[in-house]
């Protein structure tokens, strides 16, 4: 993979794992190869929480609250 993972967006990462998961259920990759792409997925694994991760802190509801727009973070309720 020629790209840098964390230049990867996330429906790129989340389509490599994809990947990734039917390379290892098919049962037919050497134990070399399969601890790589295990490597790999949980390389990208890490980076789709990070992207979810600052993706929710940019998330805010907004509510009525006694007649006026309030903002407060998502999950915070």
């Amino acid at each position: 993979m020629s790209e840098k993972k964390t230049e990867m967006s996330f429906e790129q990462a989340l389509s490599r794992l994809e990947q990734i998961v039917k390379a290892l259920e098919g049962g037919n990759v050497p134990l070399e190869d399969l601890i790589k792409l295990f490597d790999e997925g949980t390389s990208l694994v890490k980076l789709c929480t990070e992207k979810l991760d600052k993706a929710e802190e940019k998330v805010r509801l907004l509510q009525m609250k006694d007649g006026v727009l309030t903002e407060e973070e998502f999950g915070a309720q």
